[in-house]
Order: structure tokens, then C-alpha cells, then sequence
């Protein structure tokens, strides 16, 4: 998604997807969104507020039911089953379970759902459960990225296609799943150290809360960080990383440990909004005001760019939690015989001061 309001490039990078097939997804990937409340209603899409496919480069390998080794299926008539990784209090949870839910409805496609509630070993008797139900077809939004033999077995032995958003399963794409859907982590992390270098003047020390352990996200929001700072700040020091394993209230006992330790820190990286909420909590506890600490976020919550209207956080990159749509389209093509990427990079927006009270409503 890209903002009206230029600043650098940072609101009109795209990530690059492989494939060249992702094109003809684009023109349907719209989803519903969310208002930022308690009952999980929703409310309209706000304009631009939908994913959208990344630019496509060309050469990029697509996936079959021939090359997968599956049998052809009218979607109308299939049972897909969702699991979700994470209990729906996170508002990034909320909005893409949502998503799928409404665009089952949408299409009148029977779905089967679960929640693994943070538990990888529930999510893998989840998975397994929803195929002893009848699932033809599987979107798994994964909370870690290995163990998942067993279900790719299972899947395998049933000739069930597996499309996998948000976070990567570590297998053989169009052999273990059809297609991985997600926003470019690795980006996400650079667009973020930007942010974080136009905040705080390229100097001084910053914190890292690192998302939970075992997963791509994690490691290539990370990665990204990292390796922005060291090409183009230097001078911009990273002392202290630690895990808040993508929750408000560990991002917030993070913060206050750091607060302690760290008692000059210019600036916090929070790899996700929910990490970042907590540690605003935690500077204002601190006694600190807006703009004294540096904070930059990723996700695109109501609750984080609020954040940055009021001045305490300076940068949210977007990651858009909508696959409902997408996911399904990808669904769609694939089980008519025709090819689809392997893998689907979706475009991310970003809010700042110089757009945030505007684009709020696009907001989840």
C-alpha cells in the first residue's frame, strides 16, 4: 500500500515479489478492515487500506496442480481450513483472522477454523484435526517456521494443496505448499532503520525488541535492522536486544529492564506495534515524554498510529493483515490448473508525522 505523502522513499518502496503470475492477483486482493475495538466487528475497507501485490519480477517459478501432485477442485464446493497461530487479542490477529472469515463468507466457501492459541504443539494437532474434519484446502498463518513434518505428511498423503501467510514454513514450495503470502521482512527491517536514522540523526544507541524466537519474521526484520544501520549510520549503535516475543505486556517489562540498564538509549526498534505500545507504557512510567525516547514500530495498528499522532512513536511500517482475498484468489487459480507464485510479496505503506492523522482510517 503506498501513501499519498512522500518522505524519502520510505512510503513508496515496494517490496519485489519472484514471480510474474502475481500480477493477475493484484486486481482482487481487497479485504475488509477493522475498527480498533474490543468485539472484533469490522467496519468498510477505507480507501488504499487493501493488500496489493508487490511488482512482479519476471522469471519468477509458479506452482501447478500437476507440478504440486494434486486433483483439481471447484473452490464453491471445497472445505478450507485456517489456522491461526496466535489468540486474537493482538490486533493484527484479529484483522487477518477477519479477513479469511469474510471472504469465505463472500465467496460461500465452507471453512473450518482454529486457534493454536501460542501453542506450536497444538497448532500441529490443530492442523491435523482440520483435515480429519474434511479440509480440501489449508491456509496456515504459522507460529514458527520448522516442526511442521507431520502435517505437511498428513497434507501430502490426502493430496491437500497448503497455502501458508504472514510467516514462512521452512519446506520445498509447490512440493510441501503451494504458495507463501507475506510482506518482505527483510525490507520491512531496512524501511524501519531508516526511520529510526531520520529520528535520532544517525547517532547514539538504540534498542532492539525482537519479535518471538523460531520464526522468519523475527530473524529478517532483524536482519534488515541491522544491516541498514551498519551501511548508512555508523555512528547508530545497537546495545541491547532482547525478545518481547511480539506482546504489549513483555514489550513493556523489556523497556522497563532497559530504562534501567540503558538509561541514555536514543532509540527503540519494536518489531512489532504491539512491542511498541508496551514500551510507551513503560517510558511514561518512567516519568519520560513524547519524542524523549525514539520509537519505530511495524505492523500498522489504529493503536500505534494513534501513537505517532500523539507523538510518542515516530515511525510505523505497515504490514498488511488482510490475506483474505489474496489467499483465496491464490486458492482459486490454483485448483482451476492454473500456475500461481510460489511465492506472493504483498507492498507495504508506512505512517509518520507527515502523514499519520490522515491516513489513520486505513489503519487496523
Amino acid at each position: 500500500m503506498q501513501r499519498t505523502t512522500p518522505r524519502r522513499s520510505l512510503l513508496a518502496r515496494p517490496a519485489v515479489v519472484a514471480l510474474a503470475a502475481a500480477v493477475a492477483l493484484t486486481a482482487t486482493a481487497c479485504a475488509k478492515t477493522e475498527d480498533d475495538t474490543s468485539d472484533g466487528k469490522q467496519s468498510g475497507t477505507a480507501a488504499g487500506a487493501e493488500q496489493k501485490v508487490a511488482t512482479p519480477k519476471p522469471g519468477g517459478k509458479s506452482c501447478t496442480l500437476d507440478a504440486y501432485g494434486a486433483e483439481q477442485i471447484d473452490l464453491k464446493n471445497a472445505t478450507v481450513g485456517f489456522s491461526q497461530s496466535e489468540k486474537e487479542a493482538n490486533p493484527f490477529r484479529i484483522a487477518e483472522t477477519r479477513s479469511i472469515k469474510d471472504e469465505a463468507e463472500k465467496r460461500g466457501v465452507k471453512l473450518l477454523t482454529a486457534n493454536a492459541q501460542s501453542q506450536f504443539s497444538k497448532q500441529i494437532s490443530d492442523v491435523q484435526n482440520l483435515l480429519a474434519k474434511g479440509a480440501d484446502l489449508l491456509v496456515i498463518a504459522p507460529l514458527n517456521s520448522d516442526g511442521w513434518d507431520p502435517v505437511l505428511q498428513a497434507a501430502a498423503a490426502k493430496k491437500v494443496p497448503i497455502i501458508t501467510i504472514d510467516r514462512k514454513i521452512n519446506a520445498d514450495p509447490c512440493k510441501d505448499y503451494v504458495s507463501f503470502i507475506a510482506s518482505d521482512f527483510v525490507e520491512q527491517g531496512r524501511r524501519a532503520a531508516d526511520e529510526m536514522i531520520e529520528a535520532t540523526g544517525g547517532k547514539g544507541e538504540v534498542a532492539i525488541l525482537l519479535g518471538a524466537a523460531g520464526n522468519n519474521v523475527t530473524t529478517e526484520r532483524t536482519k534488515g535492522f541491522k544491516e541498514r544501520i551498519a551501511e548508512k549510520a555508523p555512528e547508530l549503535e545497537v546495545v541491547f536486544e532482547q525478545t518481547g516475543d511480539f506482546a504489549r505486556e513483555k514489550g513493556q517489562q523489556v523497556t522497563e529492564q532497559l530504562i534501567q540498564s540503558k538509561p541514555g538509549i536514543k532509540g527503540i526498534y519494536a518489531e512489532n506495534d504491539e512491542m511498541g505500545l508496551g514500551a510507551v507504557t513503560a517510558l511514561k512510567g518512567a516519568g519520560k515524554k513524547a519524542g524523549d525516547v525514539k520509537i519505530v514500530t511495524v505492523d500498522g495498528t489504529r493503536n500505534a498510529v494513534q501513537g505517532v499522532v500523539d507523538g510518542w512513536i515516530s515511525g510505523v511500517i505497515e504490514s498488511n493483515p488482510r490475506f483474505g482475498p489474496l489467499a483465496f484468489q491464490t486458492l482459486d487459480t490454483f485448483t482451476k490448473g492454473e500456475g500461481v507464485p510460489q511465492d506472493i510479496i504483498i507492498e507495504d505503506g508506512a505512517y509518520n508525522a507527515d502523514n499519520a492523522k490522515q491516513d489513520i482510517g486505513k489503519a487496523y
